[in-house]
């Protein structure tokens, strides 16, 4: 009698044990890859740790000082003075600047041929030292007003972009004796944001650990260059490029963007003095806020000399519309020197 030998099912109802076998093969495998992705990761993180901190210490040496420095409550704060006009124009920077004497170097060049030209890097930008100092507006305001009078300034046109409409609102109601005109460049407004607490949309801790771990200097390597299309030499862009990373969410910066809301509020019930001639150069529409120039041309409903102009271009207007800002500007002190005769 022949006998057939009958092929095992690859299901075992009864034991299950070849399933399981085939199971436990694939958890093995899969723990192996799952393995292999982590030490991929860990070594991915530790060469982009170690690459951010060779990188940072090489171009530490690589900064070349500009500007001088003042003695401000005890810390080394950098300004940069260009030009020998009469009158002076003071620059204040926006919020996070890297390195505000040279992200305002094409206006400064407008400038300088007809006015002293006076950039001033806060605590935190720039060459500047940064400061455990709270970052209120009082505190940001009174530093600045030290730097110009160790600088024997007392006579000044007021110039800020975007956060320093609410710093410079603050600056010109407590010297008002000293400010001859405020000038803001798509410059922040007090309402701007309404009844809403002013966020980053990313937290700040996230951004640090960013910054801290490396990772924020392979992110900016694979953005877009901010600075390509500027009008300056590509040393300038460098500098630009080594200062901004320097200066990105330091402790400084952090503290005063935590302060924004406060800051903001602070400003709600300010308004420019009614004799003081304020001028605003804008860009047409801001994505970001609704009502951009309606904004501010309530600030100067009152004024006896207020003026607001836009111009295409992005918040940054200064990097592309620096001739037209200084023609501008210059006209509109004119006008207001004829009205004053």
């Amino acid at each position: 009698m022949k006998i057939q030998k009958v092929k095992k099912m690859d299901l075992d109802t009864t034991t299950g044990k070849k399933p399981a076998n085939k199971m436990k093969k694939m958890l093995i495998i899969l723990l192996k890859i799952l393995a292999a992705l982590v030490i991929a990761i860990v070594v991915f993180i530790a060469i982009v740790f170690v690459v951010d901190k060779i990188s940072s210490k090489s171009e530490e040496g690589k900064i070349k000082p500009y500007g001088q420095s003042v003695t401000v409550d005890g810390k080394n704060m950098n300004v940069l003075i260009q030009g020998q006009g009469e009158e002076t124009v003071v620059l204040l920077p926006g919020l996070g600047t890297g390195t505000p004497a040279l992200d305002f170097k094409p206006l400064v060049e407008e400038l300088s041929p007809f006015y002293r030209v006076v950039v001033i890097e806060p605590f935190g930008y720039g060459l500047s030292d940064i400061t455990e100092k709270e970052r209120s507006t009082e505190n940001i305001v009174s530093e600045i007003h030290e730097a110009l009078q160790i600088l024997k300034i007392d006579r000044y046109i007021l110039m800020g972009h975007s956060i320093a409409g609410i710093y410079g609102l603050d600056y010109v109601n407590k010297y008002e004796h000293e400010v001859s005109a405020f000038v803001g460049i798509d410059s922040s407004a007090p309402r701007q944001y309404g009844d809403k607490v002013v966020e980053s949309p990313i937290p700040n801790s996230v951004i640090t650990l960013l910054k801290e771990s490396g990772l924020g200097r392979l992110v900016m390597k694979l953005s877009a260059d901010p600075y390509a299309a500027l009008p300056v030499d590509d040393e300038t862009k460098e500098q630009m490029r080594i200062l901004s990373y320097k200066n990105f969410r330091n402790p400084t910066i952090v503290n005063e963007i935590e302060n924004r809301s406060p800051n903001f509020n602070a400003a709600e019930n300010l308004t420019f003095p009614k004799n003081l001639p304020v001028i605003f150069f804008l860009q047409p529409n801001s994505t970001a806020i609704e009502g951009w120039s309606t904004l501010h041309e309530e600030q100067v409903k009152d004024s006896v000399h207020g003026k607001v102009m836009t111009f295409e271009g992005t918040h940054y207007l200064h990097h592309t519309q620096s001739k037209e800002i200084a023609e501008n500007f210059r006209a509109f002190m004119e006008e207001v020197k004829q009205d004053s005769r």
